[in-house]
């Protein structure tokens, strides 16, 4: 029999259409608290958690990333929430801290049924001038970088379950 912790980790998928439905404030506290309880080198925990939950905020930042990209129409999947783990560039451990967060991000929202995805696009502008403009508007510190976002919201269709995995598992005895 399979316990819940490992069940939460074997069912979750991306999801990349969410519905236009608000997640309880109540659930969006303990997914971001499950965030800074994720592991951090040296114990440093020099991250910061940012939760926008305004879909016109989520929207801007969007379209800034995707004009600096070259992507039109880029979207982030149109999520409900943005889940933003932000770290200290000075940090050695940030982007290694920052993906223990998200992952327990992830795992948070699929423990509540709501669905995730990661976001990777902004770590590659998020010093360019129109979008640190938009993160400093939401307080994220200007020495902080970002790695990777959780877009969240309810999915819009079943989320298919592949069991098949890549990658191997080999055991030294």
């Amino acid at each position: 029999m399979m316990n819940a912790a490992m069940e939460n980790i074997l069912t979750r998928r991306s999801v990349r259409a969410f519905e236009e439905k608000e997640i309880p404030r109540e659930e969006l506290e303990q997914i971001a608290k499950a965030a800074i309880y994720a592991p951090s080198g040296q114990n440093k925990q020099t991250w910061k958690i940012t939760v926008v939950t305004d879909r016109t905020k989520i929207q801007a930042l969007a379209k800034a990333v995707g004009e600096k990209l070259g992507r039109e129409g880029y979207d982030m999947y149109s999520p409900q929430v943005l889940v933003i783990p932000s770290n200290d560039r000075d940090n050695h451990h940030s982007q290694d801290d920052n993906a223990c967060a998200m992952e327990n991000i992830m795992l948070a929202a699929h423990s509540f049924g709501i669905g995730s995805v990661w976001i990777n696009q902004v770590r590659d502008v998020c010093d360019v001038q129109e979008v640190r403009a938009i993160l400093r508007g939401w307080e994220i510190p200007d020495n902080h970088v970002i790695f990777g976002i959780a877009a969240l919201g309810y999915a819009k269709t079943p989320v298919t379950q592949n069991p098949e995995k890549k990658g191997q598992i080999h055991f030294v005895d």
